[in-house]
């Protein structure tokens, strides 16, 4: 999880209310903290690119159709992390993007693994990122401040600034001593490009490696340490190979890194596929993730060492990925934890949400003042998977709740809202309003199929009470237990569904929905908030909080 253990237990003890604006009370006490436990964020975000600038480490995730796109996250300490901007705020790759009907929509597609770095020389950040195996794209947040002020970021302002009409696939960009960009990238073969002095376009590119075998290869990670150019490549889902040349065109020698390592979790995949990083007195990590379905995928990190002769290896607890290692950073310096209260308070939303495609950015505001979201209905449809704005939020692991607090009185005949766990197989409890009547429903058996198409489109499972004319809020919760079981187990993970008409005391409606353990839909599940018409726009409905709290 973002926050370290000792954070959260801190957190609890203290009994201080968490928020997404505000870090914890005494950073001082978090200094206390020598170990800490894999994983490192108990959330998905998978094809992970982490570096540092100067104090701050960063890292950059896949979002796949979820809109904006490519979160950022940063940590003083490589342990506890917090989204601060995404470097996509608008996915600017196709009209599917806004999910226009349910035969135009982009579920699975989008932004796969992409790169993100920081380039001294013009205080910018690069994003680059291959879609749908056809065009690159490059997005770049120029005067971030971050060159004058110890890595933090003054201003996120991402600016589209360039297509490649071609697919740099799994890319990872390397900044040159002497300020030259390259990219490498490629499956059955790792490919490097040499960027214009922009960093916009390609000057020119080659193979430079073929795996052996048809190794299939991919989530390229490229560096320079001690005069050496290396490729972290990835043999998926279950290796990490290091390639290693005297010059970015190689050639390239191989060696593993890690293959079949077990650990830190049961019942997860195999730690593979990450990045490297340094910290400010030279000790190095590595950052990869694990398949931990049905919640997603998780990074884990741990140390590396360096041999005489250039080659890195991982500290190990015994054979296996250790769950506990000391601390890579000592400091004072932290950042808010995953759970606690969004009062949707500020002139944005937090950069822990993400619509399911582009939102109607027409048909939703904050309310200002007191805080609220406004989620007018956007989408005229019976199908959840074809509905606009719906907004989502991971979920922590390994168990916990979302609540939502939402004013459902603006409701118009033939609406639907409420609170879904989101995914190709998906449920929620909402308020269907029907003529002047509203009732509290919990719905499942929405499915996707392998094309993601829809394939059901929900069945009203149980009902709930009739609200009483002149109700305002309503309190529905989601209950997930995402603890792994992608691996060696044959567990099925659940979800129930609650609801509370003060906030107090909860009722479950319906039984527990099972979760999918398939890796196909690539993300997690998800928290999300919904409101869409079956008859006619019009309706709204305000989520006043979200709350998401470990149990």
């Amino acid at each position: 999880m973002r926050a370290s253990n000792v954070a959260c237990l801190l957190s609890l003890a203290l009994n201080v209310p968490a928020s997404y604006a505000n870090p914890l009370p005494d950073p001082v006490l978090v200094d206390r903290a020598t170990n800490f436990n894999n994983p490192v964020l108990w959330e998905d975000y998978p094809d992970l690119d982490v570096f540092r600038v100067g104090d701050v480490f960063y890292y950059s995730s896949s979002t796949f159709a979820f809109s904006p796109g490519a979160p950022v996250l940063k940590s003083y300490d490589l342990v506890n992390w917090t989204p601060v901007s995404h470097s996509v705020p608008t996915l600017n790759f196709g009209n599917k993007y806004n999910l226009n009907s349910a035969t135009d929509r982009a579920y699975v597609k989008g932004i796969w693994a992409s790169t993100l770095r920081h380039r001294s020389s013009n205080d910018m950040f690069y994003w680059i990122g291959c879609v749908e195996s056809s065009k690159t794209y490059i997005w770049t947040a120029p005067n971030s401040g971050a060159k004058a002020n110890g890595g933090e970021v003054s201003n996120w302002n991402w600016t589209a600034a360039a297509t490649i009409n071609k697919c740099y696939y799994d890319c990872g960009v390397l900044i040159d001593d002497d300020d030259t960009m390259y990219v490498a990238f490629g499956n059955s073969g790792i490919q490097v490009a040499q960027l214009s002095k922009d960093g916009l376009s390609e000057v020119k590119s080659q193979k430079v490696f073929t795996p052996s075998g048809n190794t299939y290869l991919e989530g390229s990670r490229m560096y320079k340490y001690n005069g050496n150019y290396y490729i972290f490549v990835t043999r998926p889902a279950n290796a990490e190979f290091v390639l290693k040349s005297k010059s970015p065109w190689g050639p390239y020698e191989q060696k593993t890194l890690v293959d079949n390592i077990s650990g830190p979790l049961p019942n997860a995949g195999v730690s593979h596929q990450g990045g490297i990083v340094d910290t400010k007195d030279g000790k190095w990590y590595y950052v990869a993730f694990m398949d931990s379905y049905p919640g997603g995928r998780i990074p884990v990190a741990a140390p590396i060492t360096w041999s005489s002769d250039g080659w890195p290896s991982l500290v190990k607890d015994g054979n296996a990925w250790g769950k506990t290692y000391p601390m890579p950073v000592q400091t004072s310096k932290t950042v808010p934890p995953p759970v606690g209260t969004d009062d949707f308070t500020g002139s944005s939303l937090s950069h822990e949400w993400e619509w399911n495609h582009n939102p109607d950015n027409s048909k939703w505001k904050l309310a200002g003042g007191s805080g609220g979201l406004v989620l007018q209905t956007a989408t005229i449809t019976d199908d959840l998977f074809t509905a606009r704005n719906t907004l989502t939020h991971r979920i922590i692991g390994p168990k916990s709740t979302g609540t939502f607090r939402i004013d459902v009185s603006q409701m118009k005949d033939g609406d639907r809202a409420g609170a879904a766990l989101f995914r190709d197989i998906a449920g929620y409890i909402g308020v269907y309003k029907d003529g002047t009547s509203s009732k509290v429903v919990m719905v499942n058996n929405l499915n996707l199929d392998s094309n993601w198409s829809t394939k059901s489109k929900g069945t009203v499972a149980a009902t709930g009470p009739t609200l009483a004319a002149g109700t305002t809020d309503i309190w529905l919760r989601v209950q997930a237990d995402i603890t792994p079981a992608f691996s060696g187990t044959s567990a099925q993970r659940t979800t129930t569904f609650w609801y509370s008409t003060d906030g107090s005391k909860y009722t479950q409606l319906g039984s527990a929905l099972a979760m999918t353990n398939s890796y196909t839909f690539f993300t997690g599940y998800r928290y999300a908030a919904f409101n869409h018409a079956t008859k006619a726009l019009g309706g709204s409905v305000t989520v006043k909080s979200f709350t998401m709290q470990n149990i």
